[in-house]
């Protein structure tokens, strides 16, 4: 039987996935640790929100061209792309925006498993939050043999989830 549950993208509107400005902040730390292509900083921030955001083209380039203008990074030709490294410069406002940066990153991590967390269908939603009572409940005092046959029981929901689509 095929589910009746509208897709996860229509269920509830998703919250703003980066504050005002993280963006900019977390391109600068990415290109801090390693020289890097614009679409490949958009993968990763992509990747780091669980591919529940991909930033624009338009919102990435602009602010690598603003980062170039004050000499943050610096563009290098590379098979007909650029390649953006942090400069002296750009290392030294990374710096003084270090606590700023870390919490970009936090909310960032933070943002990902809420837009995550929101796109579950409620019954897992719900499966889920009645698992997580049932081991508070539990209180620290296990079985082994019950510690055992849960885990088994949800790495055979986690393979379940993995497989995708049970309808088939």
């Amino acid at each position: 039987m095929a589910s009746t549950l509208p897709p996860a993208s229509h269920q509830r509107p998703a919250a703003r996935p980066l504050g005002r400005g993280d963006l900019r902040l977390l391109l600068l730390a990415l290109v801090a640790q390693a020289p890097r292509h614009g679409y490949e900083l958009i993968r990763l921030i992509s990747d780091m929100l669980l591919r529940a955001y991909t930033p624009s083209a338009g919102s990435v380039y602009p602010l690598l061209a603003d980062f170039e203008k004050q000499h943050w990074v610096e563009a290098e030709e590379d098979g007909g792309r650029k390649r953006y490294r942090i400069t002296t410069l750009g290392q030294t406002q990374l710096k003084l925006r270090e606590a700023e940066v870390k919490a970009a990153q936090l909310r960032a991590r933070h943002s990902a498993r809420a837009i995550a967390k929101a796109s579950l269908p409620p019954p897992v939603r719900e499966a889920m939050h009645r698992l997580k009572k049932s081991l508070v409940l539990r209180n620290g005092h296990w079985q082994h043999v019950d510690a055992e046959r849960i885990a088994a029981l949800l790495d055979q929901a986690a393979a379940l989830v993995r497989q995708g689509n049970t309808d088939t």
